[in-house]
């Protein structure tokens, strides 16, 4: 289920392709690397409509339409459709009914030639970016409730590991030798829907989350098939029972909405620690990073026709260093990651603003800020990207976990939003120096998550539900009189049976 979803995110929101060299860099960024055809086919379709030649300005307005779209739709997305499908159709529920925007945005993206309207390609942006803000919320969520303890964290990074390899799908597909060309373009788009279409094949055979069934349906019978069957063997009674501790403990403050989430006292800093890491994530300058990379290794000497393919080994890069946070990250645990990501992000903006001032006049600068990019993308990769969602999940009981996760999410895409709507005016007004500003972002969440944020690991939700009570300053619901009136289990009860007979 990761790999469709990460298949699905990441082929929807990066086409690939090389810029013509008469497009500017500002153009190169809005249009997220579309391939040279669809920029020329956005330039041809409303010339032809205007009967006049349009700029370059006027071209990246639209261009910014399209990006930005998917953005403000993603939020948008997780505000109005996420927590109602959530409460309305499970977990599962969501996911299929979710792909079936992913499939429709992929038909307007492969039919968009053929309609002969650039309107087309915008309103695929924004239906696509529904999508994307639903599925980057509701699949963590969703493997965060199935995994074991022990586990949990690894299971969580897999939807980002496929994002980085949707993303380097894209890439390569994107190869101007491949399809991001004239005829390949519409191909490209289109492909997006696929693995949602497998999703939607697939995926009734998955079992539903078994907190779900539990503490928000009641079913223990159903819970204990779904953990039966995704853990493979049959006494899951630990648990069954740590579900009803969870569900005994949050039963007086039932569902939270967004709005009781941010009223709630016993929340508070959870809810400032998913604000401050997601904000964070975005924020750092990943954009940036990737916005000057093409100028970087043309200053090092790398010839303009091969950056596509310098730019296809930046992709492996973050799907190995991805990867590599998968292993890890139940043996190092989440906050060293997020440190190390954090610490190794702003060293690396610093020194790429130092590089980028001085390679006019030393030679090896530019060597340099190749070794930065690559070393900021290997920070990103092993913490801010990955692990903020695992937080979310392991931060929050089943009742505050949906409002959480819009709350993250919508974060998450109002930032990513705000530095595609103000980056290109900072580096026009600031140049190499708006790293800087990354740079401090990085600094200032490194040390939050330095005194506030704990770690999760190999933890259940109760235990860390009792670590943040404490930073709270809120006591727990949990009596001895709740404990003591959990259900038998049905092993339990047989023991009772067989003692009483004797």
């Amino acid at each position: 289920m990761g790999f469709w979803y990460g298949q699905g995110c990441g082929l929807g929101t990066e086409p690939a392709g090389k810029e013509s060299p008469g497009v500017s860099d500002q153009a190169q960024l809005l249009l997220l690397r579309f391939p040279e055809k669809l920029h020329f086919f956005l330039e041809a379709f409303i010339a032809c409509r205007k009967n006049v030649a349009i700029a370059i300005s006027s071209l990246e307005a639209f261009g910014m339409m399209i990006n930005l779209s998917f953005g403000q739709r993603g939020t948008e997305g997780i505000f109005l459709l996420n927590l109602p499908l959530l409460l309305l159709l499970c977990r599962k529920g969501t996911l299929l009914i979710n792909n079936l925007f992913s499939i429709a945005a992929a038909i307007l993206m492969g039919t968009s030639e053929l309609a002969k309207t650039f309107e087309v390609i915008i309103l695929s942006r924004v239906v696509m970016g529904i999508f994307a803000g639903l599925a980057s919320n509701v699949v963590p969520m969703f493997l965060g409730e199935m995994s074991p303890k022990n586990l949990r964290g690894a299971i969580g990074v897999v939807p980002q590991l496929f994002i980085t390899i949707g993303i380097l799908a894209a890439q390569i597909l994107g190869l101007n030798s491949i399809l991001g060309n004239a005829k390949g373009w519409p191909v490209l788009l289109g492909l997006t829907g696929i693995p949602s279409l497998i999703q939607l094949l697939t995926l009734p055979l998955f079992p539903e989350s078994p907190r779900y069934l539990l503490i928000q349906k009641g079913d223990e019978e159903q819970a204990r098939r779904a953990l039966q069957r995704l853990r493979g063997w049959q006494d899951v009674e630990e648990e069954i029972q740590e579900m009803y501790q969870e569900n005994r403990s949050e039963k007086e403050e039932g569902q939270f909405s967004v709005l009781s989430l941010f009223t709630f006292r016993g929340l508070r800093w959870q809810l400032i620690s998913i604000i401050v890491m997601m904000a964070g994530q975005q924020l750092s300058g990943v954009n940036g990073v990737f916005y000057y990379a093409d100028r970087i290794f043309e200053s090092a000497g790398v010839h303009s026709s091969s950056i596509q393919y310098v730019t296809v080994s930046i992709g492996a890069i973050n799907v190995v260093m991805t990867l590599l946070a998968v292993f890890i990250v139940e043996s190092l645990g989440r906050r060293i990651l997020l440190l190390a990501g954090f610490v190794l992000c702003s060293a690396s903006c610093a020194l790429l603003t130092l590089a980028l001032n001085l390679q006019s006049t030393v030679s090896w600068m530019s060597y340099l800020s190749i070794l930065c990019v690559i070393a900021y993308i290997i920070g990103h990769a092993l913490g801010p990207s990955p692990i903020p969602a695992v937080m979310i999940t392991e931060m929050f009981l089943q009742s505050s976990r949906p409002a959480a996760f819009m709350v993250g999410g919508s974060v998450h895409w109002l930032s990513n939003f705000t530095v595609g709507l103000v980056f290109l005016y900072m580096e026009a007004g600031l140049g190499p120096y708006s790293f800087l500003i990354f740079c401090a972002i990085c600094i200032a969440t490194t040390l939050y998550i330095f005194f506030i944020v704990p770690e999760t690991k190999n933890k259940t939700f109760m235990e860390i539900n009792r670590i943040m009570a404490k930073r709270n300053k809120v006591e727990v619901q949990e009596s001895k009189e709740l404990k003591d009136s959990y259900p038998l289990s049905r092993q339990e009860e047989k023991k009772s049976l067989s003692s009483s007979e004797m």
